[in-house]
């Protein structure tokens, strides 16, 4: 069941949870996302950054729509951080149902004309924007983001949906992209949450939502967050688990290798979706 964000958020925020946007760069990782939503009944949210999508290529958006489309579960196929127009095109002309357009590293100004530009651009065809404003940092992987962490204002923010007509806005509350060193617990600001949360017209996005505390994702899941971006905790899971099977087993074949990292990755992505209030809710959809 293939939605647009705009839809799926709309649902989502109504409910109070918040839907797991998962990054893949390959069909295995895919299934994993995919077979998870299904086994929980949970929304989800597909989604590649333009490296990511650079990596498996136009082709490969044939097979994701039509496993979108012919799941039971309601999901969303998504362009991440995208920064340009042609981005965007590229991403709409292979079918995607969302976009975002990252102008977060631009003054506002700046962030404020190319969101419009995009939105334009995409309401035309139906097509749903997330736009950012504030800075994620960043710690690793393809998604990248801010050497400092700028915190969104609040009363920015409802300037910026008026102005933009984004559907819904990721903000900057703390969080950053990958996994955080040892000894770095990240400290989200729920006060600012709670403050946006009372101006804003359209839903609340979080990025790097990996490695965050697990009590601070669930409050910011059911107290104003309706989508969360994970990719390097349950990637992590499934490569570790990739590479100790490599090394105890020696094995060249596929249905020996992959199957326990899939499982890996499917554990780490269901707890997720139990601390974003998303496991069993896709039937709010139906």
């Amino acid at each position: 069941m293939l939605l647009t964000m705009k839809e799926m958020l709309k649902t989502a925020r109504e409910h109070h949870f918040a839907v797991g946007a998962f990054n893949i760069c390959d069909s295995l990782l895919m299934e994993t996302v995919v077979q998870t939503a299904e086994e929980t009944d949970s929304p989800v949210i597909v989604e590649l950054a333009p490296p990511e999508f650079d990596f498996v290529g136009e082709d490969f958006f044939r097979y994701v729509i039509e496993r979108l489309q012919n799941s039971p579960v309601p999901a969303v196929l998504h362009l991440d951080h995208g920064k340009t127009l042609e981005q965007v095109e590229r991403a709409v002309r292979c079918g995607f149902t969302s976009v975002m357009i990252d102008g977060s590293l631009l003054d506002y100004d700046g962030n404020v004309a190319l969101t419009r530009e995009v939105v334009d651009h995409c309401h035309a065809k139906g097509i749903s924007v997330e736009a950012e404003i504030g800075t994620i940092g960043s710690l690793d992987g393809p998604e990248s983001g801010a050497d400092e962490i700028i915190y969104t204002k609040p009363e920015d923010v409802l300037r910026f949906i008026e102005a933009t007509g984004a559907d819904s806005l990721a903000i900057a509350i703390g969080t950053a992209h990958g996994i955080y060193p040892a000894g770095k617990v990240p400290e989200l600001r729920l006060d600012i949450l709670e403050a946006i949360d009372r101006l804003t017209p359209v839903p609340l996005v979080l990025h790097g939502g990996s490695s965050n505390k697990d009590e601070e994702i669930h409050e910011a899941a059911t107290h104003g967050i309706s989508k969360i971006n994970i990719a390097s905790d349950y990637r992590k899971a499934f490569f570790e688990q990739l590479s100790d099977t490599l090394n105890e087993t020696h094995a060249f074949w596929s249905g020996d290798v992959y199957p326990p990292a899939i499982e890996a990755g499917k554990k780490v992505i269901a707890h997720k979706m139990q601390l974003f209030a998303s496991a069993g809710k896709a039937d709010v959809y139906r």
